[in-house]
């Protein structure tokens, strides 16, 4: 809270009229980047609107680094983060699926952006520096045969090499949607 204040060159005290404390500090912001994520809409076909909602997370996640580990690490029972969840299992139960698999669901597609995110901020090498990234590790990949065939792939610029979050979304939209068909079926 000192450092907040010192930023915003007012008196720590000062912000406790505004907040309780640091968690409730950080549960606004938390709730602030929710807000900016697209909820599910009633009547759109399900793995459109789970697919918007993990493009959306990720895009705001990605305006916001800070916000990926502090949304996975806080009991949220925030406004937004109800109406987000709400109609998030709202729009998987009315596809047909059962409490525990819609559950599942926007868990593992949660998980899935959470990670990718976090893994794409993380990563060492800007997109544009990735070729030549590779390009320099080729040497010491002759005993790795697929990583070099790869790589040389990547330095040619053949293959860009690059991480895509639409790759994984989409298997697991498509396997939830096996699992979906398959409770229909029982």
């Amino acid at each position: 809270m000192r450092k907040l204040a010192v930023a915003l060159k007012v008196e720590a005290m000062s912000l406790y009229h505004h907040v309780a404390n640091r968690d409730d500090l950080l549960d606004g912001m938390v709730e602030r980047v929710v807000m900016e994520i697209e909820a599910p809409e009633p009547g759109v076909h399900w793995k459109d609107a789970m697919r918007r909602r993990a493009m959306s997370a990720h895009a705001v996640l990605r305006r916001h680094p800070w916000a990926t580990a502090l949304l996975m690490s806080r009991i949220n029972v925030s406004p937004a983060m109800l109406h987000y969840i709400d109609a998030t299992v709202g729009c998987l139960r009315q596809a047909g699926f059962s409490i525990a698999l819609a559950d599942r669901a926007w868990n593992a597609l949660d998980c899935y952006v959470y990670g990718f995110t976090l893994h794409e901020q993380k990563f060492p090498f800007e997109p544009e520096e990735y070729a030549g990234a590779a390009a320099h590790f080729l040497p010491m990949l002759e005993p790795y045969p697929y990583m070099r065939e790869m790589s040389e792939q990547v330095a040619d610029g053949s293959y860009d090499g690059l991480m895509d979050i639409g790759f994984g979304l989409e298997l697991l939209l498509d396997g939830l949607e096996r699992l979906l068909d398959t409770s229909r079926a029982d």
